[in-house]
């Protein structure tokens, strides 16, 4: 049996659609995010030195971080049917968009996120417009060129493609689902790239996504309806 420790609103809920899209048993280790700061609680540190999620336990393995979850589980239960043949050139392509998924295009939309939530934190009311023209400029000056750029290459890759590598769903493009799902949460950006919109709304379709969500409970990123 292997076990998901499983922290709300999370890289975690695409663990659980892997595992349904495996047909695999598994248990769900449940973990809600602090009320105040949004951070997962302490007792996951006890699961893993780093107190993140997602992490599995699959036997005496413990492991942690989504990219290297979703690779292990595609490789050890899905290899003919989640992954492309090992000896092609697709199979590069599959280990860098695993890679490109938290490498480069979620560290932009995690500082955004960051500074967001720095903007909206209690602070005396005289520093508030200070901290807001912080904010404004980071963005203006560098998240915001490099949130473009990046959804800009994935939409002219999905323009020619059907899924993330070519016409065939793998397991890279649940590793990318997470970035994509958090940037299409913003109205403004869902709008602008409605390539990536389409992309993500054909993946939350899929039936074992549906399953995930029903097993993993309200989701933030997920689908409207």
């Amino acid at each position: 049996m292997i076990t998901l420790h499983y922290l709300e609103h999370s890289r975690a809920q695409r663990i659980v659609w892997l595992l349904e899209e495996l047909e695999l048993d598994y248990e769900l280790v449940r973990y809600r995010r602090d009320a105040d700061t949004g951070l997962a609680p302490g007792s996951l540190k006890k699961v893993h030195g780093l107190g993140k999620s997602p992490v599995i336990t699959d036997g005496k393995l413990t492991l942690a971080e989504s990219g290297a979850i979703i690779d292990y589980l595609a490789q050890r239960y899905g290899a003919a049917t989640l992954l492309p043949a090992r000896d092609t050139d697709t199979w590069w392509d599959y280990v860098y968009w695993l890679h490109y998924a938290e490498g480069s295009l979620m560290p932009p939309l995690l500082m955004r996120f960051v500074f967001e939530r720095v903007k909206q934190a209690p602070m005396p009311f005289f520093v508030r417009p200070l901290v807001g023209k912080i904010v404004a400029g980071v963005n203006q000056a560098f998240l915001n060129e490099q949130i473009q750029t990046h959804l800009n290459f994935v939409a002219d890759h999905l323009a020619c493609h059907e899924w993330i590598i070519g016409d065939r769903f793998t397991a890279a493009d649940i590793q990318m689902s997470f970035p994509l799902e958090a940037a299409m949460h913003s109205p403004e950006l869902a709008d602008s790239f409605p390539r990536l919109r389409a992309y993500v709304d054909a993946l939350q379709a899929r039936p074992a996504y549906r399953k995930a969500l029903k097993a993993g409970g309200d989701y933030r990123y997920g689908p409207a309806n």
